[in-house]
């Protein structure tokens, strides 16, 4: 297994990278700057300069990896086209060129509610509506897939339990990132989240359980 993380600089892709390294599998991180993300992601990372929004910087870029996690995501600005641009184009342009390589398993981060129009997260130049387009492109690819969709995102890991929902049934709540991180990786070796779209959040209430049984508990 090699992994090719997108986004590996940003808040999330960054913790997935490092948990990948942690569990020593090989990384290809996609970034824009080769120094900043060498200031940033762990030692022995293969640092690959490409951009989402340039396809024909990908297929190159993906190279010998067997496994894709995009964890791209519009920053936000008073450029409308943002959100579209990257998180729907951008991800189209990196599920065609997993499809093209024979990709094995294809991890993509979007987020808890992309299926509400009127959620306040599309005042932000419809975000949440580009984020389900994305995932809807992924999903008839033909690629194996896990869409994981967290609730707010926090930067500071806890202690709470993770709890893991089928598709548009968990609507509030929030996750570390790191946390979201576990479940991208976890995704790549649990059979059974193959194929399914996971919502989740981290409650401390919430019951304890092995990444094994969240998964299997999805339809």
């Amino acid at each position: 297994m090699k992994a090719f993380v997108a986004g590996a600089t940003g808040e999330t892709g960054r913790r997935i990278v490092t948990e990948l390294v942690a569990r020593n599998i090989p990384v290809r991180a996609l970034v824009r700057d080769i120094n900043k993300a060498r200031s940033i992601l762990p030692a022995g990372v293969d640092l690959v300069q490409g951009d989402v929004l340039e396809p024909g910087t990908l297929t190159a870029a993906i190279g010998d990896s067997t496994i894709v996690l995009c964890a791209t995501g519009a920053k936000p600005s008073f450029d409308p086209t943002g959100p579209y641009k990257v998180d729907l184009e951008g991800t189209k342009n990196l599920v065609d060129a997993a499809k093209g390589k024979g990709i094995e398993h294809f991890v993509l981060v979007t987020s808890l509610c992309t299926s509400q129009f009127f959620h306040p997260l599309n005042l932000f130049w419809l975000i949440l509506v580009w984020k389900k387009q994305a995932e809807e492109y992924l999903q008839k690819s033909g690629l194996t897939y896990t869409i994981v969709r967290p609730g707010g995102l926090k930067n500071e890991d806890n202690q709470d339990a993770i709890i893991m929902q089928s598709a548009d049934t968990l609507f509030d709540g929030s996750i570390p990132r790191q946390k979201v991180a576990q479940v991208c990786v976890e995704a790549l070796s649990e059979p059974s989240a193959k194929n399914k779209i996971v919502e989740i959040v981290a409650k401390p209430e919430a019951a304890p359980k092995g990444f094994s049984e969240l998964f299997a508990g999805v339809a």
